[in-house]
């Protein structure tokens, strides 16, 4: 098929430049890293972010965004919404009848003075109370 003397097009590829060997290569000395400096330095490297001294941009600015992965459970007063107490039977879908709560809820924390009378009522394990985490 012809795939054994596949070569690039002339002119196409050049030779790649030895620095440092020598003056005659016209990049002999100090090898095209200029004069004395940091830079010039062999093991040199520069840290990301560096602005040469000055205080560099994400040490200036505050950190921010942060977000736990711990879910919250949504928090009812028992004393406030009436309500929950009246229920019978306590889980989240008769919360939700009852109280207007986001359809992503899927922990309840009920708290107030008169959690105690209904703790008997609760049937899902997802409902938490005060005094219980």
């Amino acid at each position: 098929m012809g795939l054994e003397n596949l070569q690039p097009a002339p002119g196409s590829t050049h030779k790649t430049k030895r620095v440092g060997r020598g003056q005659g290569s016209g990049m002999g000395k100090t090898a095209t890293r200029g004069q004395k400096g940091q830079k010039s330095r062999t093991g040199y490297s520069q840290k990301r972010g560096f602005e040469g001294g000055q205080q560099p941009l994400q040490r200036r600015l505050p950190k921010v965004g942060f977000r736990s992965r711990v879910e919250k459970p949504y928090v009812i007063n028992v004393d406030k919404v009436k309500s929950v107490i009246e229920l019978e039977e306590i889980t989240i879908e008769t919360i939700r009848s009852v109280h207007k709560m986001n359809k992503n809820v899927e922990k309840v924390k009920l708290i107030g003075t008169g959690v105690k009378e209904i703790v008997s009522k609760i049937k899902d394990e997802n409902i938490l109370y005060s005094g219980r985490k």
